[in-house]
């Protein structure tokens, strides 16, 4: 079971698709929002996917418009100039952890099974959730759960950490749920594990630091009248994405020239779209998502 394509009829609409236009979905998956693209384009469209995960590449799509690239989406431009596409009329993003991720009980992303920690997105990086708790000081590990969660406690549980894999080496994500359990209110239980998890997936797959590095490709990439469309999940990447489009940076004040006019790339479309309550009834996995889009200026 992978994905479900999250919001696809608005997904879709957003790209205002060109039917001979080349396209670039940056996160596969299982290919949903791919095909949806694929039947909006003509014979002479294009579509250029991205993914860094090998179990991805199973569900390869059979079409002669299509390209499936089994790296990570920050190699976006380089694959581009390298297939001789100087630039492109839309750019699609699904972020986050598909469904086949979580519910592979060997892979270490969900909270429901007694897995090895791992959560790489693409299995042959060396870094991985095992690494970072039983390795990373205990200033590092309040950092990425405060940066990357929100967590107000982010200091306990590092310090939780740091006493835990004194004893015992952190292995397992029971081992990780056993340490937590002081932390983990009745009725928020799983919420703060979530967290906790998330802020690891994150740091692991360095997920804020390729999204900036992609997205700053864009303005370059993507033609005048050109669309992005991106849905996120959670607070820490869709800030990002908000702050690309307003100000095409990520700081909070549009870059200026040297007359003091700030000019950015994209305009935004609309504020943001959200799943509608018969979608969420269907796939609870889509209550948090955001679609963003914005048009090239």
């Amino acid at each position: 079971m992978y994905h479900n394509p999250v919001m696809p009829s608005e997904s879709i609409d957003s790209l205002n698709i060109v039917r001979d236009g080349v396209y670039v979905d940056l996160t596969f998956g299982g290919g949903g929002h791919s095909r949806l693209i694929l039947e909006n384009l003509g014979k002479n469209g294009k579509l250029i996917a991205f993914d860094q995960d090998k179990d991805a590449m199973k569900n390869n799509i059979d079409d002669t418009r299509f390209m499936l690239i089994n790296q990570n989406f920050k190699f976006l431009k380089q694959n581009l100039k390298y297939n001789s596409i100087d630039n492109v009329d839309g750019v699609f993003a699904d972020l986050g952890v598909s469904s086949h991720q979580f519910d592979s009980s060997q892979r270490g992303f969900s909270i429901r099974y007694d897995s090895e920690l791992d959560m790489r997105m693409n299995t042959n990086t060396l870094v991985d959730a095992k690494k970072i708790l039983n390795e990373y000081s205990e200033d590092q590990l309040s950092n990425i759960f405060f940066q990357y969660s929100d967590l107000r406690n982010s200091k306990q549980i590092a310090k939780a950490i740091i006493h835990y894999r004194s004893e015992k080496t952190i292995f397992k994500t029971s081992h990780l749920n056993e340490l937590l359990e002081p932390f983990l209110p009745q009725g928020f239980k799983n919420k703060v594990l979530a967290k906790v998890y998330q802020a690891l997936r994150i740091e692991v797959n360095q997920e804020m630091e390729v999204l900036k590095e992609v997205l700053s490709q864009l303005p370059e990439l993507v033609k005048k009248g050109g669309v992005i469309s991106i849905i996120t999940y959670h607070s820490v990447e869709d800030r990002l994405v908000k702050r690309f489009i307003q100000n095409g940076c990520f700081e909070s004040e549009p870059i200026k020239n040297k007359f003091g006019v700030s000019k950015t790339p994209f305009k935004k479309v609309f504020k943001f779209l959200t799943p509608s309550e018969g979608e969420i009834k269907i796939n609870n996995r889509a209550r948090s998502a955001k679609l963003r889009s914005a048009v090239r200026v």
